[in-house]
This record gives C-alpha cells, structure tokens and sequence, in this order.
C-alpha cells in the first residue's frame, strides 16, 4: 500500500484531532532527573523522553517536529536518538507526519544529499528550509511531490526582520511578502509546500495568508515565546478554518520536571486544543 503524502497526511490530522504541532526539542538540561537516573546513556534519556511525550500526545496532534540541533549537539548518540524517535512515530503512529526543523538549504547538488539524508535514510515526512538560495537551489526538495516543504517566510524570532522587513525595489514589499508570494506562485507546482510565519507577528500572518491562499502555514511562537492563540488562529486559519501547524515546543514538553511529565505534556496539549477549539 502506497504511503499518505504529507499534505495528505496533515490534512487528515487537522480534521480528526486539530492543528497543535509537538516540537521534540529534548534540552537535555530540561529533562526531568528521573528519565535520567533510570537510564544509563544520552541516546536512551533522549530516546526515552520522547517516546513517553508522544505516547501521551499521540491522539491529538496535527505533527511531531523534532528540532535536529538538540540532536546533532550530542553526536552520534544524538543521531540515534533522533533515528529511533522517528522509528517510533512511525512504526506506532504512522498517520502522525513528522517535521524535521532543519532549516536546511544550498546548492542544488549538496540539496539532492539532504532530500536522501531526510526523507530516505531517517524517514521525515517534511523539513523546514531557507528560501536564500532560490527555487533553482531548492528544486531536489520541490521535486518530492510525496514530501514537505516547509519555508521560511516570517520567522518568529524578534531579530528576524532584519532582513525579512527590507523593502523590495522592485515591488516596495518587505522581503518576506515577496517570498511568501514566489512560494505560491511558482514553487508550489506539486502542491507540497508550506510557509513559517511566527505566532509572534499576527498582522503578517495574516497577510501571508491573503496571499498563499489555503496553503499550509507552520506556526511556532506558541507558548514560551508568547505568541496568542485567539490573534493567532483568527489570523493564520484557512478558507475551510484550518490550515494551520501550530507548534509548541518548551511549554508543552516541560511543562512538568517531574515523574509526571509524560502528563502533564498531555494536559498541556489539551489545553492548546481547547483554546483553538474556543476561537474556532
């Protein structure tokens, strides 16, 4: 049997469970002691942590996004870690696509590496990547019409518009409209691209999705950066009142530091739902 797409995979979460996204960003400093005393290696806290964080959350999350520098920080046993955190999603949960937070990007011929490294060889569904390099750069990923795509437009940190805010010459738009743009009409020919815009910047989220239509939009800035649920949904959601990833990472994955933090990561979660429930 031929394996969902991306885009038809988020698609169907979105209606069963809703739009919250799990970062599994595991900061190892973060990781309640008892993960720790119970195993006896990096690989095995990590691994463990995250199996118990998607084992409470798996019934109503839209995605997992596991952010690769809080696994690449540990080497080789933080490549495992994040191998069998993939394995796990998809031997268990296999509708439940998987978001690798890599903001990956080069030359089209060190891209045809990464879209192996990605999508063959770990198995992620989609991958976040920078648009600087041009749509002839990133073609290796565009070209996987059963993947994601997911690109930066407007990022939700305070500094990003540094460059994302220059105004364009040709057009007098700030940058990030005119990529937001270029996105949809013309890199998005498979239908498998999507967009970051930051919960953080509402009124551009919303701009951004006048002009990508009903494409998806991946939303961090939830949670611990404060991002607001009700500017949020009213400014990001779709023609059909979906369209949206909107990921939590930090105040969802600790919101515990004890034994119970496998629960009250659940509890977590419940709540986003409710409140996106409560606006929608």
């Amino acid at each position: 049997m031929k394996e969902a797409t991306f885009t038809e995979k988020i698609q169907n979460r979105w209606s069963q469970v809703g739009m919250i996204c799990v970062g599994l960003d595991p900061d190892f400093a973060e990781i309640p002691a008892v993960l720790k005393a119970e195993n006896s290696s990096i690989e095995e806290v990590l691994f463990a942590f995250n199996r118990e964080i998607i084992d409470a959350t798996a019934d109503l999350v839209c995605a997992y996004k596991p952010n690769i520098a809080f696994y690449e920080a540990h080497g080789e046993a933080g490549a495992r870690a994040l191998a069998r955190t993939v394995a796990h999603i998809r031997d268990a949960y296999a509708e439940i696509p998987i978001i690798l937070d890599a903001k990956r990007a080069d030359i089209g011929n060190t891209n045809l590496y990464y879209v192996k490294a990605v999508f063959d060889e770990l198995g992620a569904d989609a991958i976040t990547i920078h648009p600087y390099l041009g749509k002839e750069a990133v073609q290796p990923f565009l070209d996987r019409k059963d993947k994601g795509v997911i690109v930066l437009v407007k990022t939700s940190n305070s500094g990003g518009g540094e460059f994302q805010n220059l105004k364009v010459a040709d057009s007098g738009e700030p940058l990030y409209k005119v990529v937001a743009r270029n996105i949809a009409n013309s890199w998005n020919a498979n239908g498998n691209c999507s967009v970051v815009v930051g919960a953080t910047y509402p009124e551009e989220l919303a701009e951004v999705r006048t002009i990508i239509g009903d494409m998806p939009i991946l939303i961090p800035g939830i949670g611990a950066q404060g991002g607001d649920i009700q500017k949020t949904v009213m400014a990001g959601k779709d023609s059909k009142g979906f369209g949206m990833i909107i990921s939590a990472s930090r105040s969802i994955i600790f919101a515990s530091s004890g034994a119970d933090f496998a629960q009250a990561s659940r509890k977590a979660t419940e709540g986003l739902v409710s409140e996106i429930q409560a606006v929608l």
